[in-house]
């Protein structure tokens, strides 16, 4: 698959670079960022750098699509689908560097990128999963339009182990507009 690079009205959306490793490494220090994702904690230059490998990979094969969320040029976050299927579904994952959360740009990229996967990539799905107690990233999807769908037990896995999970569900056709969700 080859690269896509995404546009909002302030954003940029584009495969990760080795450009992006130094800023990717400031942010996943943020003792918030391995709380809530699977990246290793400590997380060092040489791990940003696998990343943006693996991040190019997994695309050439059409296996994940990541892309770094870029304000006025500077790396500001990651968004990606995951568990990509041609057709099918996907999982859609997304974390931000600190000083860029609550301006709102999580939500543009989110918008493009799903947008993007409904229109190009003709998926029937997106999940969203979170760790439970994941309260932001749960707003953030429920703004989406994501309806929740339940708590997976012990689920979700990273480096630190098993943990229940919250899931949601976004088709193509649903509205988009929040419903409410039994955890908020």
């Amino acid at each position: 698959m080859q690269p896509v690079t995404l546009r909002t009205a302030r954003l940029e959306l584009a495969l990760p670079t080795l450009d992006d490793a130094e800023s990717i490494t400031a942010a996943a220090a943020d003792p918030e960022v391995p709380r809530w994702t699977t990246l290793p904690s400590p997380y060092s230059l040489d791990d940003a750098r696998d990343f943006i490998a693996r991040a190019a990979a997994w695309t050439d094969e059409g296996s994940q699509l990541n892309w770094a969320i870029r304000h006025e040029g500077a790396w500001v976050g990651m968004i990606g689908l995951a568990h990509l299927e041609q057709g099918g579904a996907a999982e859609i994952g997304y974390w931000m560097a600190a000083p860029a959360r609550g301006r709102g740009f999580l939500a543009e990229a989110a918008r493009a990128v799903i947008d993007y996967a409904f229109a190009e990539l003709k998926l029937a799905r997106i999940e969203w999963r979170a760790v439970v107690g994941n309260i932001p990233s749960a707003r953030t999807a429920r703004a989406l339009g994501f309806r929740y769908e339940g708590m997976l037990r012990q689920a979700l896995s990273d480096p630190r182990g098993r943990h229940d999970g919250w899931i949601a569900g976004l088709l193509p056709g649903d509205d988009r507009t929040p419903v409410d969700w039994p955890i908020l």
